[in-house]
């Protein structure tokens, strides 16, 4: 199968370079608080002590309005952290309104909540423990797109952990006696997430995404922007996430991940090939329908200054049109050899073709 297009790699060099804008990695409990109103301060409030209470188990999780997890990617981050982009579903209730937003990530095993104040202290100041410093932390305002879906980023380092995702409906103004206020709709979710380490010799691939579509990036993008679109830019790229994994047959199917632990074939250059098999699924079993040509990444192809000893990351890119394709349920396996170590890897991901 010819390859009507692939993303030529001297074009994204910037994207295989620097895939993480440091705006990206701030985390909310490393900086000094912003300055807030009285209502915004209360949503917070509202927000912190719904994961305290619910995580301590001192009142059931809210069910009032519904909050999922569609699907996040991890990809290699700065500084030996991981980057977790991912996308929830809002209860369309919250649609178009102006929400607060909170996530709080914990350690397993790591207290969710300071400890209990020391009745022995001899003053308030002993008796009150140092509240957690969380591995990820972060109170937004923003508003709930039409469509419900709202995307974020995690940079964690890796481990195994629990998140915890609260929005609810903005104040307006401040409620004077919030104690006394009933407990005001919210949406909750715990996830756990399970972060790969990418910093190894061993080789290994991101996450595979796919896209609707990938395309170069006129202009970067603002901090405000990335914090909302964090599928948006991955340095001079702009990638939209398919939601579901579902690719009309007179479009493009297109996907983007990266290579870790490649060896070095000379000059900081890698030699690696990536091949594409697709297979159609058929019932319970699937048959072979057909493959790209080899991708070879090396010194040829690659831009001169382009080093794995610098820490570039070898990028994985791939579109072509479907019209080839018949309608139904595929599974692509890609598999990356490195010719330098003689090491193999692969990974599937499922989509669908539609009439």
């Amino acid at each position: 199968m010819q390859i009507r297009r692939i993303l030529v790699l001297t074009a994204v060099f910037a994207f295989v370079v620097g895939a993480l804008p440091m705006a990206a990695q701030k985390n909310d409990n490393k900086n000094q608080p912003p300055k807030r109103s009285k209502a915004e301060q209360q949503d917070v409030d509202v927000t912190v002590a719904v994961v305290d209470r619910v995580g301590t188990a001192q009142m059931p999780a809210p069910a009032d309005l519904a909050l999922t997890w569609d699907f996040n990617h991890f990809t290699k981050g700065q500084e030996g952290q991981t980057y977790v982009p991912f996308t929830l579903t809002v209860d369309k209730t919250l649609a178009s309104k102006q929400v607060a937003y909170y996530v709080r990530v914990v350690e397993k095993g790591a207290p969710l909540v300071a400890p209990a104040p020391d009745p022995k202290a001899k003053d308030a100041k002993e008796a009150a423990p140092a509240r957690p410093n969380f591995p990820w932390e972060r109170i937004s305002f923003t508003q709930v797109p039409a469509s419900g879906k709202m995307s974020r980023a995690l940079v964690l380092k890796p481990g195994e952990y629990d998140a915890y995702f609260v929005i609810k409906e903005k104040y307006t103004a401040e409620v004077k006696d919030l104690a006394k206020q009933p407990l005001p709709k919210v949406a909750f979710l715990k996830r756990e997430l399970s972060v790969p380490d990418f910093n190894t010799a061993e080789l290994k691939m991101s996450s595979v995404i796919l896209a609707s579509t990938v395309e170069p990036l006129t202009a970067p993008l603002t901090p405000a922007q990335l914090e909302e679109a964090p599928y948006g830019v991955f340095g001079a790229m702009k990638i939209e996430p398919s939601p579901d994994g579902k690719f009309a047959k007179s479009g493009e199917f297109n996907l983007v991940f990266f290579v870790y632990g490649a060896g070095d074939a000379g000059a900081g250059k890698p030699n690696v090939t990536l091949d594409y098999s697709f297979y159609q699924k058929q019932g319970e079993g699937e048959k072979y329908f057909n493959k790209t040509a080899p991708q070879d990444l090396n010194g040829t192809t690659l831009p001169p200054d382009f080093s794995v000893a610098a820490g570039h990351q070898v990028p994985g890119m791939l579109s072509i049109p479907l019209a080839s394709f018949p309608a139904g349920d595929y599974r692509l396996e890609i598999k990356v050899t490195d010719k330098v170590t003689n090491k193999t890897v692969t990974q599937s991901v499922s989509f669908t073709v539609n009439a």
